[in-house]
């Protein structure tokens, strides 16, 4: 339980201290009288839709709450000077606006509303906090209803709201694809080319020329195949398999010759032109439901560069020799030229492996014995996969399928199979072969790290674990290998899927980094991306790096060429404004690495956005429908639950719970009603009912739905309420199923039944101390029915 009183306990009192030292030493901006502990800092606000806001320093220190009324004159992404006033109870800072350093200048959009005879526009993004008012020749050929983007013309006040005048009109809220438009500018999502680069696109040839072979392996030979999903559009790798013996006798080296070969991107986008410039913008494509906003126009990421059948194509190259037991003995990357025998589907291959002699097989008869050496060679991986430790958690991927209009025809949950593993496992091997190689050399470059869990999040799922009686948990300096048995010890408990959530949720986030730290996840020392650089530009420059190594060169970041406003800060970590502000090269790949994770962020924002608004909309003609769900998540205000059939989430608040005051339980992760008992955790099966749907708010409302019969067996919806008691016979009608809680209550129930008789034991084999304590507690009880009792 924390303290109430002013004194901060142990750890918030550490966490003090650091915010307390980065406002005194870190910040460069620190002036004037009583800047010292209560500090001035810059940053960026981060709104909220509930008025107040967050500002998120420039030199990665904590961030300062903003009350509302401290944010009614500023806008989200505004950049501001901010007084350090006070430090809540938990050690937390609150600050007081000093200065707008600047004005978020990009266009705002949202819906055009007339109320009143008063034009305004409410943004999409409630980040924004108000709306914004519009002159009645400010709203250009709009009408109302109509999705507008919006540029301010005055900006808010303390005590005015923000004016602004419509320079676009998107169209209609219901339009197909309008979700999309609105994600793009809602999350300031590089859309469109510049034309420099659509002139330069254009130049490109349309087929491979004489002197683009020059310097490269031959490789047209090698029947090197695409396994690829089925709406995939560029294919970035392809994959070859053979067995591999080398030596005689009892020295013979065993295994396979393992190529993995990726589109050359790097040949036809130099540093510094056009294509460099937008592909360094954008940093990652994004995948919408039926549309892809990529990071290279189509000529390339569709053409030129994606390694369609029957064409020939640049690639790099890593071969690699991988023994019987797993692990790559030999590599190495060269430039070729390819041609891909075959594209391949996920399913198509799982099929080939499934039945060698089925009708899947028949039609690429001369290309299953390759296939079958990817099989092979992949279960060599997966069996080193384990014995490194890696974590591999199994979870449910849903994929949305679409109608003409862009609507959501139904949600299908996406299988992982053979293939899927197969293709993973290959390009594993790759990139960190690449790691491997870049690290070897001493160069500088950008890797993917991924972290294990901070003190706070590790004592977290301590606790956790220990909650729910798990005799397993983690060391004060945790491996992969310690999560992997817990996940594996659990898989087939009732709640597996809550305890591997709160697995991961321990983990931190993989970013780009210039300074390895290895992945935790995949247990690796040195891991990078090489295989996607088509749709990835950090795998763009490990191309980039890599052939200059084959050369006996060193690249250098021509980071003056990367003209971007402001580079994103890395959280924990400062950084300069811009690459060309960078004082090393090190600190150059720092900044460029904050730069593309930041931007992979912003791309999962969007497209989660889109899902969501689909998902309301698909849901907004099922109101009032009930269905049967599961909790997937459990908060302080109520429970998210997710549908079976549908896949979609919705959340039932703390209110339709009924009249019992519940109280959150942060270490079970439940909700337990104080007066009956009655809890409400993950996993838990429930009935909702499809209450509201907020389309704006991208928010889905449930209710319980249950009877008194429901109540009486079950627990509310699938929650569980102890008793004490065996459970007996449901008269009149069948019991209904027992909920994953309950199953877990049996379970503990036992264990108070296998204690009980360990002492039935222990009293057998000792009768006379057995005797003795039986008769201190007759004791005990006679003396309190003979005490007086208290009036009331």
């Amino acid at each position: 339980m924390l303290k109430t009183s002013n004194e901060v306990p142990g750890p918030f009192q550490e966490s003090k201290d650091h915010i307390i030292k980065n406002l005194k030493n870190s910040n460069p901006s620190t002036k004037g009288e009583g800047a010292g502990l209560l500090g001035e800092v810059e940053g960026t606000l981060q709104g909220h839709r509930d008025g107040h806001g967050f500002l998120i320093p420039d030199d990665g220190a904590a961030d300062v709450y903003l009350s509302s009324q401290e944010t009614h004159a500023v806008m989200h992404g505004d950049r501001l000077r901010v007084r350090v006033v006070r430090f809540d109870k938990r050690g937390r800072p609150e600050g007081k606006v000093l200065e707008i350093l600047e004005r978020k200048k990009r266009p705002l959009i949202g819906r055009l509303l007339l109320e009143s005879g008063i034009w305004l526009v409410a943004p999409e993004d409630r980040r924004m906090g108000q709306d914004i008012l519009i002159p009645k020749n400010g709203i250009a050929n709009a009408t109302a209803g109509q999705v507008v983007a919006v540029e301010l013309t005055e900006p808010p006040s303390l005590y005015s709201q923000p004016v602004g005048r419509v320079v676009e009109v998107l169209g209609e809220i219901d339009d197909p694809g309008m979700e999309i438009e609105i994600a793009v500018r809602k999350y300031d999502v590089p859309h469109r080319f510049s034309p420099e680069t659509l002139t330069q696109s254009a130049k490109l040839p349309e087929k491979l020329r004489a002197a683009d072979l020059k310097h490269r392996i031959d490789l047209r030979d090698v029947p090197l195949v695409t396994i690829d999903g089925e709406d995939a559009r560029d294919f970035d790798d392809a994959v070859y398999c053979e067995p591999f013996k080398q030596g005689r006798g009892k020295k013979a080296v065993e295994g396979w010759r393992l190529l993995v070969a990726i589109a050359d991107v790097s040949h036809y986008v130099k540093p510094g032109e056009p294509l460099d410039a937008d592909a360094y913008e954008r940093a990652t494509s994004v995948y919408f439901p039926r549309r892809v906003i990529p990071m290279l126009p189509e000529k390339l990421s569709n053409g030129l560069c994606s390694l369609n059948p029957y064409e020939d194509r640049l690639s790099m190259v890593c071969d690699m020799l991988v023994s019987t037991d797993g692990t790559v003995s030999a590599y190495q990357f060269y430039p070729a030229v390819i041609c891909s025998h075959a594209r391949f589907t996920y399913t198509e291959v799982a099929a080939v492996l499934a039945n060698t002699h089925g009708p899947e097989a028949a039609k690429r008869r001369e290309l299953v014995p390759h296939l079958l050496h990817l099989h092979e060679v992949y279960r060599a991986l997966l069996a080193e996969r384990g014995r490194r430790g890696a974590i591999d958690f199994e979870t449910t991927e849903t994929q949305i399928v679409c109608d003409d209009n862009g609507r959501i025809e139904k949600i299908i949950p996406r299988t992982r199979n053979d293939a899927h593993r197969l293709i993973e496992e290959a390009m594993l091997a790759a990139n960190t072969c690449s790691a491997d190689f870049i690290q070897s050399s001493k160069h500088h470059s950008l890797y993917r790290v991924h972290e294990g869990p901070t003190p706070e999040k590790r004592t977290t799922l301590q606790n956790y674990l220990r909650s729910l009686g798990i005799g397993m948990g983690v060391s004060d300096d945790p491996t992969p290998r310690e999560f992997q048995a817990i996940a594996q010890a659990t898989k087939d408990r009732p709640d597996a899927q809550q305890i591997h959530t709160m697995l991961l949720r321990s983990m931190q986030q993989a970013i780009y980094t210039g300074t390895n730290s290895g992945h935790f996840g995949l247990a690796y020392p040195a891991y990078t991306h090489f295989t996607s650089p088509i749709r990835r530009y950090p795998d763009l420059l490990v191309h980039r790096v890599i052939k200059c190594l084959l050369a006996s060169k060193r690249y250098t970041l021509d980071a003056s060429k990367m003209n971007v406003p402001q580079a994103p800060k890395r959280p924990g970590r400062p950084a300069p404004p811009n690459p060309a502000d960078a004082r090393n090269e090190a600190e150059r790949w720092e900044v460029v690495g904050a730069h593309c994770s930041a931007n992979e962020r912003r791309a999962d924002e969007a497209s989660r956005d889109v899902e969501a608004w689909l998902k309301c909309r698909y849901m907004r003609d099922r109101l009032g429908e009930e269905f049967a769900g599961t909790v997937s998540a459990v908060t302080s205000f109520g429970l998210f639950v997710q549908l079976d059939a549908l896949y979609v989430e919705g959340l039932v608040h703390i209110t339709e719970l009924g009249g019992e005051y519940y109280r959150f339980d942060e270490v079970r992760q439940e909700l337990r009603g104080e007066r009956t008992g009655i809890r409400y955790a993950t996993g838990a099966r429930v009935q909702v009912q499809v209450s509201r749907v907020d389309l704006d708010g991208r928010r889905i409302d449930f209710r319980l739905v249950r009877d008194a019969e429901d109540a009486r067996s079950s627990g509310r919806g699938g929650a569980s309420k102890p008793t004490g008691k065996a459970p007996g016979k449901t008269p009149a009608r069948k019991r209904a199923p027992k909920t994953a809680v309950e199953t877990l209550d049996d379970v503990r129930q036992q264990d108070r039944d296998v204690k009980k008789s360990r002492k039935e034991v222990v009293a057998s084999l000792h009768p006379v101390k057995a005797a003795q304590q039986a008769a201190k507690r007759a004791a005990k009880k006679t003396a309190a029915k003979a005490a007086p009792r208290k009036r009331r």
